[in-house]
């Protein structure tokens, strides 16, 4: 399956424009006759229109003010597809392969090792810790501005090896939806992810609609310094935050500095970013998104390597949460579909 780019960002442009033209004259992504397309009908998709209803009509019991909706959402399997390995894993694959030359102790020491030797069994037990070493190790001594034009690079020419499309097609057009319907309510969006915040910075504009400075994610340390071509920031060798799991509310504190009212993921590393949304009195909305379509997309849960969805899905119901399976709860998957 082949296509361009070119033809997704043409229909997110245009419901981004859309949903801006709707907030000029006064109205709400409500007074659509549905803005959620691609969504079927069933619980799921009723849950947000209610969650979205309640918070945002003046007067009522669960009303928000708009200054306080924020909702966040992971990246990897929530936004974009993950399988068969998270999209930063094949950068930093290449990026490791790249740079082994300069390395000789990559090919005893892991996750190096496993790298070098196709060894993905090994280099998924690593997890997303594992991922931020291999970024943080490869791009050391890097100034931000050459590793954020060496992953846009990167991302702009990478194609998934299973659909042969590039990565940034691979995002959920149901998703999409959800992100412009929000934001047409009022509500700010960010990514809250575990992958590298500097990876995500250069793209998520223009594939989400969420500006850089909205994007929260793990990260290296860096430094100020003056060199030959003037002030620059320097990447470190060490981690400052690894946004998954427990680091997700920390990651939320540190750089959003309020408590969301809406969350979405899709695996156990959004477990305490949900937990941490939806334990309030007030109105909150919890959703995992469950891959349960294998002839779509993929289908995995509790034993995958990447996105492991176990807990979350035990703990859904007794917490209120909404899941989505792909399969019975979209009509599609990609724009291209």
């Amino acid at each position: 399956m082949k296509g361009s780019s070119v033809d997704r960002r043409t229909i997110l442009t245009s419901m981004l424009v859309s949903a801006a033209t709707l907030t000029v004259f006064g109205r709400s992504a409500r007074a659509q006759s549905d803005p959620l397309p691609s969504w079927n009908d069933g619980q799921p998709k009723k849950s947000i229109l209610d969650f979205v209803s309640a918070v945002t009509k003046e007067g009522a019991p669960d009303f928000v003010p708009a200054s306080e909706r924020i909702a966040t959402f992971d990246n990897d399997g929530t936004l974009w597809c993950e399988q068969p390995m998270y999209v930063q894993l094949a950068f930093v694959l290449d990026r490791v392969k790249t740079l082994s030359a300069k390395h000789p102790e990559w090919k005893q020491k892991q996750p190096f090792k496993a790298v070098l030797d196709k060894d993905i069994a090994t280099l998924a037990k690593a997890g997303e810790k594992g991922l931020v070493e291999l970024v943080m190790a490869t791009h050391a001594g890097m100034t931000t501005s050459e590793f954020e034009r060496i992953a846009s690079d990167w991302i702009k020419t990478a194609r998934h090896p299973k659909f042969n499309w590039p990565y940034t097609d691979l995002v959920y057009q149901p998703m999409l939806e959800v992100l412009v319907y929000l934001r047409a309510n009022g509500f700010k969006t960010f990514i809250v992810s575990g992958g590298g915040i500097e990876f995500m910075r250069p793209w998520s504009e223009r594939v989400y609609g969420i500006p850089p400075e909205q994007v929260v994610g793990s990260s290296i340390k860096t430094q100020f310094k003056i060199d030959k071509d003037g002030p620059v920031l320097v990447r470190l060798p060490t981690i400052d935050l690894v946004d998954d799991g427990p680091g997700k509310p920390v990651g939320i504190n540190s750089h959003i500095g309020r408590r969301p009212i809406a969350a979405f993921g899709n695996s156990d590393g959004d477990f305490q970013m949900l937990q941490w949304t939806t334990a309030a009195r007030d109105r909150r909305f919890g959703l995992i998104v469950h891959h349960t379509d294998a002839e779509r997309e993929y289908a995995y849960d509790r034993k995958s390597p990447f996105g492991k969805l176990d807990k979350g899905l035990d703990a859904a119901s007794a917490n209120g949460w909404t899941v989505v399976s792909m399969k019975d709860d979209w009509k599609r998957i990609f724009a291209f579909q």
